[in-house]
């Protein structure tokens, strides 16, 4: 169901989409980063209902959870749980977050067949999130994505602090594409660029993806992941689509955050992406009715309500 059954008026005309694809895959990060940063642990037994529920709603990419050291982000203990619980759905890719081989050597026993890793554009932020500097973080990484590649994984790179950093401010853009770069370079296949602090505005959107395109990256190989501090997570997401980017990351109901990123507040809510690429024409496979509904449920399981635009609008 698209957004149109759901509510919009009469005939919506088709927009000039200059160089948007025909297609975006939605790559959900609500299971896993819109959950970590929960103060109450949320139950396994919720956790898995909520991934057969995104999974069933149409997302293709439903990433799971993280093999991270439980010291650091408790509510991801029970990763291997449930990876073990999970009813996989045909079609449906289930990434798990991998910092180190410790972490990989845990996603291989489990069956993963993607992992990610998570890597700072700035000095600051890698220091306080992996405790090494800027260019030790490739030391730690590289190994881990390297054999992943041998092992037939596919590999995301998550970068984070890409628009700007809340303890060093701006971020220069040829630093981001440098670590961006590095991480290509060694093994990546993707490589999403994360406004973890969500300052962002569509100009800075359109210059580190420019930034990307003449260091020589594909389009295809970029995703964007928002963050909505400011309001501005739709806008700097249709800034990039305008580019050409099809991969954009969200989370279900606007869960989210970062624990070691006290500024940082939700991602962009999966509802209202669908709603806006409803608008623009642009394919999706997702059941707008059956995501939203989702929400409403895993809100009630927060004992809070979500902070979607789109879920408040159509909750039942």
């Amino acid at each position: 169901m698209d957004a149109r059954e759901l509510g919009l008026p009469g005939e919506v005309p088709s927009p000039e989409t200059e160089d948007m694809p025909d297609e975006v895959t939605i790559w959900e990060v609500g299971p896993r980063d819109g959950l970590q940063n929960e103060s109450e642990v949320v139950p396994p037994a919720v956790k898995l209902e909520f991934l057969n529920r995104l999974a069933d709603a149409g997302l293709p990419v439903v990433e799971t959870t993280s093999f991270v050291h439980p010291k650091w982000v408790p509510q991801l203990a029970d990763a291997a749980e449930v990876l073990d619980g999970l009813s996989r759905v045909d079609g449906v890719r289930y990434p798990v977050l991998v910092p180190n081989e410790r972490g990989l050597d845990r996603a291989l026993a489990s069956g993963v067949h993607d992992v990610a890793i998570f890597a700072s554009a700035t000095e600051t932020f890698t220091r306080r999130n992996l405790n090494r500097g800027l260019d030790e973080q490739f030391a730690m990484f590289d190994p881990v994505v390297r054999r992943a590649v041998t092992e037939g994984l596919n590999v995301r790179g998550y970068v984070s602090m890409v628009f700007g950093d809340p303890w060093e401010g701006p971020v220069a853009v040829d630093q981001v594409v440098s670590v961006g770069k590095r991480l290509l370079d060694m093994g990546c296949g993707q490589l999403s660029l994360g406004d973890t602090i969500g300052v962002a505005t569509p100009g800075h959107v359109e210059t580190v993806i420019r930034a990307f395109v003449a260091a020589g990256v594909p389009l295809h190989r970029l995703a964007v992941h928002f963050h909505d501090t400011y309001g501005q997570a739709l806008s700097n997401t249709c800034a990039a689509l305008r580019l050409g980017v099809s991969t954009v990351d969200a989370s279900a109901g606007g869960l989210g955050g970062c624990p070691y990123a006290g500024s940082a507040t939700g991602n962009l809510a999966t509802e209202d992406l669908v709603w806006m690429l409803d608008g623009l024409g642009i394919r999706h496979g997702v059941d707008l009715r059956a995501l939203v509904d989702t929400s409403v449920w895993m809100a009630g399981q927060l004992g809070r309500p979500s902070p979607s635009a789109v879920v408040k609008a159509l909750a039942r």
